[in-house]
């Protein structure tokens, strides 16, 4: 009789267990992730995201990416570090290219190597893809750390019609800063002491102009830090100290480009309402430029004083530490596809930005729209002089620390020589710990 009572029991349970495998288990729904993305530069990047996320998601059903705004370059920094901190990093960042050195030494970033390798592909064969000037931002001790996405070299804009008025050709842009200094006076107007039209104008606010500075030092045959070690800048030089007066020159000794420190978007609404002949700046602008000037304009390369050299600029894509397995995989899909040859293309085409992945220049799309703008092509030809954007341990810090006093020396209140020697003791005491535990930690 027990037997006979265990056997139903067991019976009962076993008819249990089939008609709960039974049913259908619960579908999964998508892996969701965040992307953190700044806007940095004139335009409808916001819009344009959107709409590149939208289509993400509506080819990957399995993964739903929501595209955060998070600000400039710095503030897109600050948060993805608050958000790391707090256990919750986005899935994936548009990270400021020079960034990602000071977040590797914080250990604040997925090393890329092994999902590259999960897809069958090496380092080189991935990176083979992109610009070789991208890679110095892109690999850190030979590890790969961030994929390039959106990348920019610093341009000089010319109002072409405002060139002819004053006699000169924009098809002969100035190639050297004697030259430029030339134009700039004969483009600059006065009614009596009053300029109602300035020569040049060059953005100056926190992250263009430490940029700025690193493109005119590379143009005077400097260098603005050691590519090979985060912890030395080089401020206090030969090669920084004329970048410096130059600039200085063209505000106070020539009077030919506004007094005081620009930011970036008042240099390009300065250009485009036609108060400044001539500018520099990133051509991430390019197509706000082709969309707003209601004149003919041209592009050409940053011209030079010893050499032509310029940075890189731009962004990569990165993978924060601390992203869970699912969420990490998900987002490296996402980074294929956004840095894809067609998709890198578009990005272009709707930003300025030039296409970091060199086979977007091949797409059918791409070929057909430089024919039709010839100006996107110059910030490509110029890589060729562009070296990698400046990288050091605390890089927001260590930048500022020059950027506060070349604005002290654009607003009149300090010379170029003392600013600099004074940006290169804060700089160097901002970088101390770094030292200490690096180049100076001996055996």
């Amino acid at each position: 009789m027990l037997f006979s009572r265990r056997l139903m029991l067991g019976l009962a349970m076993a008819g249990s267990m089939a008609s709960a495998l039974a049913v259908p288990a619960m579908a999964e729904g998508p892996t969701e992730i965040d992307l953190f993305f700044p806007v940095p530069v004139d335009g409808k990047l916001a819009r344009d995201m959107g709409t590149l996320i939208k289509e993400f998601n509506e080819g990957h059903p399995d993964i739903k990416a929501t595209a955060v705004y998070t600000g400039s370059y710095d503030d897109t920094l600050i948060k993805t570090r608050a958000s790391i901190k707090a256990g919750k990093p986005p899935s994936a960042v548009i990270m400021s290219a020079n960034f990602l050195l000071d977040m590797q030494i914080e250990n604040e970033l997925t090393n890329l190597d092994s999902l590259i390798a999960a897809d069958g592909s090496t380092k080189e064969k991935f990176l083979g893809q992109f610009f070789p000037a991208l890679q110095g931002n892109a690999v850190i001790n030979r590890s790969v750390y961030g994929v390039p996405f959106h990348n920019s070299t610093p341009l000089l804009y010319i109002n072409a019609d405002k060139a002819k008025e004053a006699g000169l050709d924009p098809e002969k842009p100035p190639q050297t800063w004697a030259e430029l200094t030339d134009w700039a006076k004969k483009l600059t107007k006065r009614e009596g002491d009053k300029v109602t039209q300035w020569g040049i104008a060059i953005p100056c606010a926190y992250d263009y102009c430490g940029w700025m500075m690193e493109t005119l030092t590379m143009s005077n045959g400097g260098r603005y830090y050691n590519e090979e070690f985060g912890g030395e800048v080089y401020y206090d030089t030969p090669s920084m100290l004329g970048a410096l007066t130059w600039w200085n020159d063209l505000v106070s000794k020539h009077k030919v480009h506004p007094p005081g420190a620009t930011p970036g978007p008042a240099v390009s609404t300065s250009f485009i309402s036609g108060n400044a002949a001539m500018m520099m700046l990133s051509t991430g602008s390019l197509t706000y430029v082709r969309d707003n000037a209601k004149f003919n304009y041209k592009v050409a390369f940053i011209p030079r004083n010893v050499r032509n050299a310029v940075p890189i600029g731009g962004a990569s894509l990165i993978i924060p530490s601390g992203v869970e397995a699912d969420k990490q995989k998900a987002a490296w899909t996402l980074i294929k596809w956004m840095t894809s040859p067609e998709k890198s293309a578009w990005w272009s085409r709707a930003t300025g930005y030039f296409a970091p992945n060199m086979a977007a220049y091949k797409t059918p799309d791409m070929v057909d729209f430089l024919n039709k703008n010839p100006d996107a092509k110059t910030a490509v030809e110029q890589l060729d002089v562009a070296k990698p954007w400046f990288a050091t341990y605390k890089t927001v810090p260590v930048r500022k620390n020059l950027e506060d006093e070349v604005m002290l020396v654009l607003n009149g209140k300090k010379q170029p020589k003392e600013a600099l020697a004074a940006a290169q003791k804060a700089a160097d005491e901002t970088l101390k710990p770094y030292n200490a535990e690096t180049s100076l930690k001996l055996p």
